[in-house]
């Protein structure tokens, strides 16, 4: 099955002359003129690798690189970023939000292609990776079937307690604050405070039982899962 790649980018010619020679290699093609149809389109088709502008009508490329690279569901897409900045500051920011790499306009198609041969060979499919990895020690998640066992022995989470637990789970190691897990386990309903984050979160961890000491408290700061099971 072909490679596909999805150009987000505002020049029509830029646009077109891409979707040509990327044809031409035997991939599989998808543009956008904005930040908003390039999202729908990461979530309608399984993307291979994205090529993105950061000058946008509608925006900063950089803030759909971090909004992909911060959603497990989507952090294993390769990003390569197009721009006509060539300020060593928006690299930088550019690769701390998880930028597979950088090219500057105007740039040669075939390095360019070359370069997306280069990022498709090294990926590592995190995706697949991260449902591997669901064993975590005593603990195991069944993803398709939203089980959760420790010890062999199944735990009865409701759908909002596995969520909580996904999320922590996929990544582990990284604190995330009380108003980053209203958001993406939540999505900031009016009803919901912090408070509510504590109290799911004691309640985790008295189900998951000798599991539930990984789920640590950062004072002052948030949650994190640990990194690893020792």
């Amino acid at each position: 099955m072909a490679d596909k790649i999805l150009i987000i980018e505002d020049e029509p010619d830029i646009s077109k002359a891409l979707e040509y020679n990327l044809k031409k290699e035997g991939y599989d093609t998808y543009t956008s003129l904005n930040l908003k149809d390039g999202l729908a389109a990461v979530y309608e088709n399984k993307i291979s690798l994205i090529l993105l502008d950061l000058m946008l009508p509608d925006g900063s490329g950089l803030d759909l690189c971090k909004k992909l690279k911060s959603n497990p569901e989507y952090d294993f897409i390769p990003i390569i970023i197009l721009t006509a900045k060539d300020d060593e500051v928006d690299k930088v920011v550019g690769f701390e939000l998880g930028a597979d790499d950088y090219v500057t306009k105007p740039f040669s198609i075939r390095e360019l292609i070359l370069r997306i041969k280069a990022v498709l060979k090294r990926k590592i499919d995190k995706k697949d990776l991260v449902e591997v990895e669901r064993q975590f020690g005593d603990l195991r998640m069944d993803i398709d079937s939203h089980e959760v066992f420790v010890n062999n022995e199944e735990v009865f989470l409701t759908a909002l307690e596995f969520k909580l637990l996904k999320q922590l789970v996929d990544r582990r190691g990284r604190v995330q604050s009380r108003d980053q897990l209203l958001a993406d386990v939540w999505g900031y309903s009016s009803d919901v405070t912090t408070r509510t984050v504590d109290t799911h979160i004691k309640r985790l961890r008295e189900k998951l039982g000798v599991i539930g000491k990984y789920v640590q408290t950062i004072r002052g700061v948030g949650y994190k899962f640990s990194r690893t099971p020792d």
